[in-house]
């Protein structure tokens, strides 16, 4: 998987426009903030990604081949996903970590492997998952979803529930993650500072439209878009949108 790209993609649900004319490219191995008022179409750009739903207008091609034409099912195991609330399953880390791969039909899961990768040690396999903390539970659902051995993975405000140590803790993974694992990060996020310490590139997605993207430093430092320049210092109102 080397790209992947929108062209003119679209998605109503009804006769609401959520998203409108997405045109853009996401090169792999970099991390991509993605910023942006609540209900801007943050969520449903990244659902697109891994089909959760399917443009209603539009495509969206990965390596120029439509989305639509991969097997959905191995598409999301490429295509991870994590989102604000962990959901784990009941039971175990390790029944949760294992899932993923035993579907496949895998049977030899390095489940510590996959722990240490996240910063826990073996002694969580078999903690039962009601008796992690936020963060804790945070890193086992970045851990399940990096079981299917993904390369792309997508956030969705993973950190918004959690302390700043704990969210703290998450950044440095994920940044680890992507160095070692040459991983893909698609990461909304509702923190300014977050999207400029995390991100190498930056979305900013307003009233369902691409608005602007580019290099992070270069996006808050010098924003091309009124609109941007005004939702980065905080005074987008309703007039501006």
């Amino acid at each position: 998987m080397k790209k992947i790209k929108f062209i003119d993609a679209c998605f109503k649900d009804h006769d609401d426009v959520i998203l409108k004319d997405i045109s853009m490219e996401i090169s792999l191995g970099y991390i991509y903030t993605i910023i942006g008022p609540s209900g801007a179409g943050k969520s449903t750009f990244i659902k697109l990604i891994n089909r959760l739903i399917d443009p209603t207008e539009g495509k969206i091609l990965i390596n120029e081949r439509d989305i639509k034409d991969y097997d959905v099912i191995e598409l999301r195991r490429k295509i991870g996903m994590v989102f604000q609330q962990p959901y784990l399953f009941e039971g175990t880390v390790e029944d949760n970590i294992k899932y993923g791969p035993m579907l496949k039909g895998k049977k030899n899961i390095d489940v510590e492997y996959y722990l240490s990768i996240v910063g826990l040690d073996k002694n969580y396999r078999k903690r039962k998952v009601d008796d992690l903390s936020g963060g804790e539970a945070q890193r086992v659902s970045i851990a399940r979803s990096l079981a299917n051995e993904p390369t792309v993975l997508l956030l969705d405000e993973p950190t918004s529930a959690l302390d700043p140590a704990s969210t703290q803790v998450i950044e440095d993974l994920v940044m680890e993650l992507k160095n070692k694992l040459n991983l893909t990060i698609i990461w909304i996020t509702h923190n300014m500072e977050q999207a400029k310490r995390v991100g190498d590139f930056t979305i900013f997605i307003n009233n369902g439209k691409l608005v602007e993207y580019g290099n992070t430093k270069d996006f808050f430092s010098n924003p091309k878009n009124d609109v941007t320049r005004l939702f980065i210092n905080g005074k987008l109102t309703k007039e501006g949108d």
